[in-house]
């Protein structure tokens, strides 16, 4: 395929394949239906994962950290923590553990976006995320988004990862709807008084540098509606139903113990539902009873909203994408805040993979 102009400030063509198969054809008429129910897009902000490429796959990168960091500094963590196992667990050899532990050096160190390693290469990458809104709010999870066909609210129960697995591939064809909205999103950029210089400066170059949208899976979240719009309440899921997962927990184990109605010393296993029958005092029940059967209401059905104590919580469905350069996906900006600094995270290994006793 030709990749066209993909110099500084050009861009990749989009080829674009209209979905045949059933399943893909009523997806595909949802999204057009979602566009008409909630078709602004509301920018919250950068996210950051890492993507590895291995020789032969340009200009594919494959996903290795879940592309959910809220700063680059956690990013780069995550891939200290990659090479670290690699070392310990899959080098084939000295010398490529060797490799590895120097390239975990330097993350312990500096800031390394991009690093080569092992026949690898590693980039932590910046994704923009981002919902659509309407007359109703922020868009909530649609009717054809994956769902369990038993739901299982077991918390410990293994369920995938965000982008486990993902290949971002800029040929891969995409349906038209998705074209549209790549198209829409290439000129998203960062113009508010509210934006520092930096970045807005940022943020116009990145037009130029990585013209392109890439657009990664749906991501779901707990949304509580306040004065001034929606907030996110916890971090982004796979699928709406591990949202509402973590809302049934954060209802029945969480929130309860950060209002004092369950002892900080209670047991694991004590949440809103068991600690109603345990509690002595009237008022603590009667709040417990409230959480619990707020939580219970998310089990009927693929329910996305509730209500407790005049606080609207909502699933919502959140978008994420990638801009795309001549070289591959975005890296972080200059000024991408990080709220951490570089940290030894394990301890050492030596030449055969053993680790070795703290210093």
């Amino acid at each position: 395929m030709d990749p066209g102009n993909v110099e500084p400030g050009g861009s990749r063509p989009i080829v674009v394949r209209v979905p045949v198969e059933p399943v893909e054809a009523v997806v595909e008429a949802d999204a057009v239906d979602a566009v008409a129910r909630a078709g602004t897009p509301v920018v919250r902000g950068p996210l950051f994962g890492v993507a590895e490429q291995r020789a032969g796959d340009a200009p594919r990168w494959r996903v290795v950290i879940e592309v959910t960091s809220s700063c680059p500094q956690q990013a780069r963590d995550g891939l200290n923590s990659w090479l670290w196992f690699r070392a310990k667990d899959h080098a084939q050899d000295r010398a490529e553990r060797r490799a590895l532990l120097a390239a975990v050096s330097r993350l312990e160190t500096e800031r390394v976006d991009e690093l080569s390693v092992a026949g690898v290469r590693y980039r932590v990458v910046r994704a923009e995320e981002y919902a659509g809104a309407g007359p109703d709010g922020v868009e909530q999870p649609r009717p054809t988004d994956p769902e369990p066909l038993v739901p299982d609210w077991d918390r410990t129960a293994k369920v995938p990862g965000i982008d486990e697995g993902l290949v971002v591939d800029p040929d891969a064809p995409v349906t038209p709807t998705q074209a549209v909205e790549q198209l829409a999103m290439r000129g998203l950029c960062y113009t508010g008084a509210r934006f520092p210089d930096d970045v807005r400066a940022d943020a116009r170059r990145a037009l130029d540098t990585h013209p392109d949208v890439l657009l990664l899976p749906a991501t779901f979240t707990v949304a509580e509606r306040s004065g001034t719009g929606w907030s996110p309440v916890s971090g982004p899921h796979a699928t709406a139903h591990e949202a509402r997962k973590s809302l049934d927990f954060a209802l029945t184990w969480m929130w309860p113990r950060m209002h004092g109605l369950i002892p900080p010393g209670a047991g694991p296993h004590v949440d809103a539902r068991t600690g109603t029958s345990s509690s002595n005092r009237s008022e603590r029940a009667g709040r417990l009873a409230a959480y619990a059967g707020a939580a219970d209401s998310l089990r009927v059905g693929r329910v996305n909203e509730l209500e407790l104590d005049g606080t609207v919580y909502r699933i919502v469905r959140t978008r994420r994408l990638l801009r795309w350069g001549p070289d591959g996906p975005e890296g972080p900006r200059p000024s991408d805040v990080n709220t951490q600094e570089p940290t030894r995270i394990h301890l050492g290994l030596d030449e055969d993979g053993n680790v070795l006793p703290p210093d």
